[in-house]
């Protein structure tokens, strides 16, 4: 538990600081009706840990001689149907050997309880030592190693996602995708997008945003996007980065044990999905709101890069892709996210930092020196003509 005082649960923020969560914690009497559903029931059941992580409401509990992870949705974050795809893909990822942790099903065979205004998935807990799971979230890898391994680890989920053949995920809160990145018009696209989701119009309409996307955002989409157009599109991860991993050890050439929280998953490209790992794994994003400056850690983007391609290939067609689509790869994501704090959790300061600071700043970024120097460190990269 991250707290301030005994009993006190406080979650990561935007920033560097814990903040006071928008998700009440999960109780005992309410973890154990939820798995009164799954077969062993809910007796002798304790919350042991609590997670810091804000979007949800999430712990480790203990019933019987087992550990069990038990995580609460709000159901304009997630319905049951939205779930369903994330278990159907980590099930499909497990039958081919990736280390994704079981999803538990009830007694009638469903992957999900809703209880009133809540939804609740349950997961047996990852193998491994959880190194990060009190770091912020985009923290950096602590390692080169452990940027190596996981760039390994996410190859071997690109083969074996390979073959889930489900059709994407349409737009929702706190979901990523590239159907704006693709579309002939990503300035329409966005303007249909708000018009399908009233609570992300509502903010839009106070934002000059068909400026933002024309400025910022349009130039690198024009170079990106035809390069996608040119690779296979398929189901990864969506939002890989090392506090999402578990490890062999606490070591820093630890391998990758386990892989967890798919809720970003979706039918993107391979390109896409090394893009995100990128970005969310090797910029020191959360001192740019403090300081105005992120550092790019450019032997984590090469460690990391030299990872995946010891596991599967990664040509220069591929590498391209990547590079070109890495300013804009945040770009949905950041879209959902302002609606999540426009419209979920009524979180003013939020949404603007969510607007302005990650979906324009992030990209503005790669057009000042430090993001400078990360496209020009992937064009130059010399294991792109390996």
């Amino acid at each position: 538990m991250s707290a301030a005082e005994p009993g006190r649960l406080l979650v990561h923020g935007m920033g560097t600081e814990l903040a006071e969560p928008d998700w009440s914690p999960l109780t005992g009497a309410e973890v154990r009706a939820v798995l009164a559903h799954y077969p062993g029931g809910g007796r002798e059941v304790r919350v042991a840990w609590h997670s810091p992580r804000p979007m949800s409401a999430a712990a480790l509990v203990r019933r019987g001689g087992e550990t069990l992870f038990v995580k609460r949705h709000d159901v304009r974050v997630r319905t049951a149907g939205q779930l369903a795809a994330e278990h159907a893909f980590a099930g499909h990822l497990r039958a081919r050997g990736v280390p994704v942790p079981e999803v538990l099903h009830t007694g009638s065979g469903r992957s999900a309880v809703v209880r009133g205004g809540a939804v609740y998935e349950v997961h047996r807990t990852a193998p491994g030592i959880d190194l990060y799971r009190d770091a912020m979230s985009w923290t950096p890898f602590t390692s080169l190693g452990h940027a190596r391994a996981a760039g390994a680890a996410l190859a071997r989920l690109h083969r074996a996602a390979a073959s889930f053949r489900r059709a994407a995920r349409p737009p929702a809160v706190l979901t990523s995708s590239c159907a704006i990145i693709t579309a002939a018009d990503p300035v329409e696209a966005v303007g249909r997008l708000a018009a399908r989701r009233p609570g992300l119009g509502r903010y839009l309409a106070g934002r000059r945003w068909q400026d933002d996307l024309t400025r910022y955002h349009l130039p690198v989409i024009r170079r990106a996007a035809p390069l996608l157009a040119a690779q296979r599109p398929q189901w990864a991860h969506g939002d890989w980065h090392p506090s999402n991993l578990t490890w062999t050890s606490a070591g820093p050439d630890a391998g990758v044990a386990g892989v967890f929280d798919l809720g970003l998953a979706n039918r993107t490209f391979v390109a896409h999905d090394l893009a995100t790992a990128i970005e969310r794994s090797t910029v020191s994003w959360l001192g740019l709101e403090a300081t105005g400056k992120a550092e790019a850690d450019l032997d984590a983007v090469g460690a990391l890069l030299d990872g995946y391609r010891s596991a599967a290939p990664l040509d220069a067609a591929g590498l391209a892709a990547l590079t070109e689509v890495l300013p804009v790869v945040h770009l949905e994501y950041a879209l959902s996210e302002t609606e999540y704090f426009a419209d979920v959790v009524h979180s003013p300061g939020n949404v603007i930092l969510a607007y302005d600071g990650y979906l324009v700043g992030h990209t503005r970024w790669f057009e000042g020196p430090e993001g400078s120097a990360l496209l020009d460190h992937l064009r130059r990269w010399p294991g792109q003509n390996r």
